[in-house]
C-alpha cells in the first residue's frame, strides 16, 4: 500500500489532485492507516494509470469516470467523440492560422513572422534543387505514405480547400492539364 504522497510522486501529480479525485469519487483509496492516512492498493494504482492515460488523451474527468465505473460505457465511442472534437479544434486553429497569414500579408509584416507560406516553401524546395518534377515526386510520396499528414501540411501553408484538392489529386496522378 502506498500513501498519497507516494502516489502523487509516482504519477507526477499534486497531492491536491489526488484529494480532488477522492472527493469526486474518481479514485478512492482502498484503505486508511492507523493514523487515518489514505493508502492506495495495486488495484488503485492500475486505476490511476488508466486515469492518467485517458487524461493524456484529453478526456474530461466526467468521461473518465463513466469509462471506469460503467461497464456499458463504450471506450471506442468516447475516443471517437474525442477525436472528432480534436479535429474540429484543429480545423478552427487552421482557419485562424490562414486568417492571420492573410492579415500579415496584407500588412506586409509576413517577412517578420515565423509563418511558412506556399511561396516560402516552394522557394525552399527550389533552392534545394527540386524542379517541378522533383516537387511532384515529393508531394506524390507524401500523399502515398501519409495522406492526412499531407493534407495537414498543405493546410498549414494557408492554402484554400480547392487548391489543396488540386495538389492532392496531382500528387495521386489524377490531375489533368487545364485543371486547377
Amino acid at each position: 500500500m502506498l500513501t498519497i504522497g507516494q502516489v502523487a510522486k509516482r504519477f507526477a501529480l499534486s497531492r491536491s489532485t489526488l484529494l480532488y479525485y477522492d472527493e469526486i469519487g474518481l479514485l478512492r483509496p482502498s484503505g486508511r492507516s492507523r493514523t487515518n492516512y489514505r493508502l492506495y492498493s495495486e488495484a488503485d494504482l492500475r486505476r490511476m494509470e488508466r486515469i492518467c492515460r485517458y487524461r493524456s488523451a484529453g478526456l474530461s474527468l466526467e468521461a473518465i469516470a463513466g469509462l471506469l465505473d460503467n461497464a456499458e460505457e463504450d471506450l471506442a465511442t468516447v475516443l471517437h467523440d474525442q477525436l472528432a472534437a480534436l479535429n474540429r479544434e484543429i480545423q478552427q486553429l487552421r482557419d485562424q492560422q490562414r486568417l492571420i497569414t492573410q492579415l500579415l500579408q496584407a500588412g506586409d509584416t509576413l517577412a517578420l513572422s515565423r509563418v511558412v507560406t506556399k511561396e516560402i516553401w516552394t522557394g525552399l524546395l527550389r533552392a534545394a534543387g527540386l524542379d517541378e518534377r522533383g516537387m511532384h515526386r515529393w508531394h506524390a510520396e507524401f500523399e502515398r505514405t501519409s495522406p492526412e499528414a499531407h493534407r495537414d501540411f498543405l493546410e498549414s501553408l494557408g492554402l484554400e480547400e480547392k487548391e489543396i484538392g488540386t495538389i492532392r489529386a496531382w500528387s495521386r496522378g489524377e490531375w489533368r492539364d487545364g485543371e486547377g
